[in-house]
């Protein structure tokens, strides 16, 4: 990289600035699940609807395979032709999907706005987290990250508080809520379009001419270094995010149908999770991520999230059992999986595939989850504790790979990570 652009990376264009910036993706991203799980029960009621169309709008929707096309789509267009032209359309696409909801009067309009949201979704994060993290001081990477992953921890609480508020509203509820999220958007939308051009991708990545199915990137994203990148990456995040998903989405429907709580009750459970996990990044994974105690760090919170999820397995689900869920998880992803998966993506693909790797590992994991979460339901009416026993193995596993497998990145520079694999 040359040495103005390395400046203009290390010292300037108002770093945290584009880290909020391009960090509402993750807001509206897990925003956008967590509404969609808020508002089951209230469908459930107002449409009728049958345990295997609540498993559609959650399986096609942001929280799986709508979203798994849209970020491998997504990833690649945003290196052949750059991250700041994806920006350019894919909030409006979102809009359009929220306003889907806001105005939903049959079952067709809620899938069909799923289905839109969920691509959108993917479409936006591989390119935020690329131009994130090439924008990003070597020894001030998980750091900036870690805004991203603040700011998928605040999407939930943001609409898990609105939820709350407007429990007694009924089907009101619901459009509320995404309305709230299409204004998000479109302010994120007009503030964005004063962003720069990654300078990395400038420089090492714009040699395509916009030629998204290129041999050559093709070739250099299954090259040795970055096919181990794939399997790491993707079996700590499969795994993880078969956990995590049920959680995001089927939570406050659990807690609900299953646990007997309250339409507010729940979604306020599931709130303080979410601001746990807020806690856990800012005050504890922001400080130590780019130092040499990560290991550490991420096997201590992928214990605290197989414990939450063993709590399921072995005792009745009642308020204090799923408080007790929420915390034990919510402090446990905030400093393990889910920020780290963001800056592995980044440093262990290069810059002309960085946004490739990245939409192909998190498309990929969505796409699994479009299945797992069909089944969610029928086994969840089986009893929580089968569903207990998967998630907390599914922890574990994640847990391990990561563990074990882990890569010595911290405190250096995309350049130096990208010659060492190479």
């Amino acid at each position: 990289m040359s040495s103005q652009a390395e400046v203009i990376v290390e010292q300037g264009r108002n770093p945290w600035k584009l880290a909020f910036l391009t960090s509402m993706a993750d807001y509206i991203d897990a925003g956008s699940i967590v509404a969609i799980g808020a508002s089951l029960a209230v469908w459930k009621t107002q449409f009728g609807l049958a345990s295997s169309t609540i498993g559609l709008i959650t399986a096609l929707g942001p929280n799986a395979l709508a979203a798994g096309i849209g970020a491998i789509v997504g990833g690649r267009l945003g290196d052949a032709i750059g991250r700041k032209t994806i920006y350019q359309f894919d909030l409006l696409v979102y809009a359009v999907g929220t306003l889907l909801f806001v105005f939903a009067g049959s079952v067709p309009m809620l899938i069909i706005g799923s289905l839109v949201v969920g691509v959108a979704v993917g479409i936006d994060i591989p390119t935020s987290w690329a131009l994130l993290s090439e924008s990003s001081p070597k020894r001030s990477r998980s750091r900036m990250m870690g805004v991203t992953n603040i700011l998928w921890n605040l999407g939930p609480v943001g609409v898990l508080a609105i939820a709350v508020a407007v429990a007694p509203l009924g089907s009101w509820g619901p459009r509320i809520i995404f309305g709230h999220l299409f204004v998000l958007a479109m302010l994120t939308w007009a503030l964005r379009r004063g962003m720069g051009e990654s300078l990395r991708w400038k420089e090492k990545a714009g040699s395509d001419g916009g030629n998204a199915l290129s041999i050559r990137a093709i070739r250099e994203l299954f090259h040795r270094a970055s096919g181990k990148a794939i399997a790491f990456t993707g079996g700590v995040f499969l795994f993880w995010n078969l956990a995590a998903g049920t959680n995001g989405v089927f939570l406050p429907f659990l807690l609900r149908t299953l646990g007997a709580q309250s339409q507010a009750g729940s979604v306020a459970i599931q709130g303080l999770g979410f601001l746990c996990g807020l806690l856990s990044v800012a005050l504890i994974f922001m400080p130590l991520g780019d130092t040499s105690h990560r290991r550490l760090m991420f096997a201590v919170g992928a214990a605290l999230q197989a414990i939450a999820f063993l709590l399921f397995a072995v005792l009745p689900l009642t308020t204090p059992v799923a408080i007790a869920n929420v915390v034990l998880f919510g402090v446990g992803q905030g400093m393990a999986q889910y920020p780290m998966i963001r800056v592995w993506l980044n440093e262990l693909f290069p810059t002309s595939v960085r946004a490739t790797g990245q939409g192909l590992v998190y498309g990929s994991v969505r796409v699994v989850l479009f299945f797992w979460s069909l089944a969610v339901p029928v086994i969840a009416s089986v009893g929580v504790a089968t569903l207990g026993w998967l998630l907390t193995g599914f922890l574990v596993i994640s847990g391990l790979i990561g563990v074990v497998f882990m890569p010595n990145t911290a405190g250096k520079s995309l350049e130096e990570i990208a010659a060492e694999r190479a």
